[in-house]
């Protein structure tokens, strides 16, 4: 498919911010496109790839002059021979790595990673068994990720259709996270700010340390029950990242309305030096 998504579409799609879209392709090393405005992103599908590997990056904690460093290395070496989309680029330890169809090397000093995947044998019979078992539970995680598809399809027609697509996806895997961050983001936009929280709640018991969700969650929280709750949330999000440029303008306004205008101030600060 050759369509350019803008921003916004990405945004969606990813389930995150339109900051945060903007901040991972700085990551990434994408360019704006020239345009009136004075340039503005566009984005492929495969683009959405390199989004999401700079997005596992830093939610695991690698800040991001490192991801862009790294990811800038790596699409240098890979040149016209094949997009990032292609591999697949991991955090080893510390480090980013990569991994193509042969084997595995760091990405900043190009030394190869030891892959520790056990060798081929003959399976056993209970180990026959479990390979059916999974074989059969990936149909039906083909078909959540294809509810996930046609509920983003869905949003803007239909928000109604696809939050249905959306608890589809979410009773054949119940571990999907962006089914639960889309679910939440339908029930918060519609005004049901207490639902919202209630299923930002479930998908943080599967995945806690998703600075996105703590965002979401936070967002959810300071309309259903004021600014106290949201603030760890906010605060949370930027433990996890310290650049969630976002988490730092929302946590600066929550703090001033508390009277805490030296941390609002520091926050504000922050933000600014992180969107310049």
């Amino acid at each position: 498919m050759s369509e350019l998504l803008s921003t916004s579409q990405a945004a969606r799609i990813l389930g995150v911010a339109t900051s945060r879209v903007r901040e991972l392709a700085r990551a990434s090393g994408l360019r704006r496109a020239p345009d009136a405005d004075g340039g503005r992103y566009h984005f492929t599908f495969q683009d959405l790839v390199v989004l999401r590997s700079a997005r596992r990056l830093m939610d695991g904690g690698l800040r991001r002059a490192r991801v862009h460093r790294a990811l800038d290395r790596l699409s240098a070496e890979v040149g016209d021979r094949r997009a990032l989309s292609e591999l697949r680029i991991f955090a080893d330890g510390a480090e980013v790595a990569v991994r193509d169809e042969r084997y595995s090397w760091n990405v900043e000093t190009g030394q190869g990673i030891l892959d520790f995947a056990p060798q081929a044998r003959k399976p056993r019979t209970n180990e026959l068994e479990q390979a059916r078992s999974r074989r059969a539970a990936g149909g039906l995680l083909t078909q959540a990720h294809a509810e996930l598809a046609r509920g983003i399809e869905l949003e803007d027609a239909d928000p109604a259709g696809a939050a249905e697509a959306y608890s589809r996806a979410l009773d054949l895997d119940p571990g999907l996270i962006d089914a639960y961050v889309n679910l939440g983001r339908i029930a918060h936009d519609a005004g049901d700010s207490r639902e919202a929280v209630r299923i930002f709640e479930l998908a943080l018991e599967l995945s806690p340390h998703d600075p996105v969700l703590h965002f979401c969650q936070a967002l959810a929280l300071e309309d259903a029950f004021g600014p106290v709750p949201a603030i760890s949330h906010y605060e949370k999000v930027i433990e996890i990242d310290p650049d969630y440029a976002d988490a730092h303008f929302n946590l600066a306004g929550l703090y001033r309305q508390q009277g805490r205008s030296v941390d609002a101030l520091r926050h504000y600060r922050i933000y600014k030096e992180l969107t310049e």
